[in-house]
């Protein structure tokens, strides 16, 4: 019987779920519960029997998940059916202490509670995902995967920030970065479609969704990435500011009378994309563009400049690079942002063909004369997260 892992991925009032074949990485299935504790939540199931969907309240994330298990049955496959060999959650931040997946038992709770000053927002919905799921699965092994895992290779002047030295140690105040289970996925990928192991290849790897991060990454290792304490470091995104001067904070305080915690909530929520044209969905902001909308002319730019910029930075980090490689939403279906971010970079060996940019949903992009290759890659991160469990399960 194939095996599969399950999948789990609690945010503060959601619980994402897939069922993964642990060889293919096909989903036998996955859903989605949204707007748990409101009064009109959204489950949706898609199985193999058919698709649900429902709005009755949720109230928690344990009814969530019961809810999930109650669809498996329905429109399948049915758990006790199917060779689940491990539950594998998604954990945004494993600050310094989680170099790699890890069994999920009481010290781990407690280490990941520790955690949460971290990412407020983010680990204590993880978390309440692995202590419901313990509950209502408990015979299954539990392991938790981390977001900032991958990014633990980075060498100590890439993360340290040039603070009062002991403010890491009093507050673990560094660089962690995030996507790390994406970057994994994608590197690796890529390097099989290269035919070269990925011990062999330097990668600038961009991960552009609604959340955008750069790596550099070294012989499979990451050396640097754009993320840092927290997510809004780097990339401009959907919602978040990216880089930005940190005196930002005191200025508004002194101008505007505003707090600290309202000016993180509005570079986290309001910024961004959304800041400069009111709408963070790339495809929207493209067709505004397209129509002569200058505030979504300025937004492109300074988001394909952006990256460009850190493209830059990190081929010199990197001395040689064997590849560039585009991913997530926007990264894989924007054929404008990929030709602009790279564009003018014909002295670095970096040249984008233009048929193959816009006719490629995975491969490479660029020309045959282009000493740099780039390439597009769809990532997997559920994928990875089972592949990471289940290498865990079997020690």
């Amino acid at each position: 019987m194939t095996e599969h892992v399950l999948v789990i991925n609690a945010g503060s009032s959601s619980l994402k779920y897939s069922l993964v074949d642990s060889d293919s990485g096909d989903p036998a299935a996955t859903g989605l519960v949204e707007r748990i504790g409101e009064q009109s939540s959204h489950h949706v199931h898609h199985g193999p029997k058919g698709d649900f969907e429902d709005d009755s309240p949720v109230a928690s994330h344990e009814e969530a998940l019961e809810a999930a298990v109650r669809a498996f049955e329905t429109y399948g496959p049915a758990l006790g059916d199917v060779d689940i060999v491990a539950v594998g959650h998604r954990v945004v931040h494993g600050g310094s202490q989680f170099a790699a997946p890890a069994p999920v038992d009481d010290a781990l709770i407690a280490a990941v509670t520790e955690l949460v000053p971290l990412a407020p927002l983010h680990n204590p919905a993880n978390l309440e995902g692995i202590k419901v799921a313990r509950r209502l699965l408990p015979e299954l092994p539990h392991v938790a995967v981390f977001d900032t895992a991958f990014h633990q290779t980075l060498p100590p002047y890439a993360y340290r920030y040039a603070v009062p030295f002991d403010w890491l140690k009093e507050y673990g105040i560094r660089r962690y970065g995030f996507h790390g289970t994406s970057h994994a996925f994608v590197s690796e990928r890529a390097a099989q479609l290269l035919g070269r192991g990925a011990d062999q290849l330097n990668l600038i790897v961009l991960h552009l969704g609604n959340g955008c991060s750069a790596a550099a990454i070294r012989r499979g290792n990451s050396v640097d990435t754009s993320m840092g304490l927290t997510p809004l470091e780097g990339l401009v995104m959907g919602t978040r500011s990216g880089d930005l001067d940190p005196a930002v904070h005191g200025h508004l305080a002194r101008v505007a009378g505003q707090s600290a915690a309202e000016t993180d909530r509005i570079l986290n929520s309001e910024s961004g994309l959304k800041g400069l044209t009111g709408e963070n969905d790339f495809r929207e902001l493209t067709r505004r563009r397209a129509a002569g909308d200058d505030r979504a002319r300025l937004a492109f730019d300074l988001y394909c400049y952006r990256i460009k910029k850190y493209v830059g930075a990190y081929y010199a980090v990197l001395g040689t690079v064997d590849a560039i490689v585009f991913t997530a939403g926007v990264g894989q279906h924007s054929a404008e942002a990929r030709a602009a971010a790279l564009s003018d970079l014909d002295g670095l060996g970096i040249q984008v063909d233009p048929v193959r940019n816009t006719a490629t949903t995975e491969g490479v992009i660029s020309t045959d004369g282009s000493r740099v290759k780039v390439l597009v890659v769809p990532t997997n991160e559920e994928w990875q997260i089972a592949r990471e469990a289940l290498a865990v399960v079997r020690g």
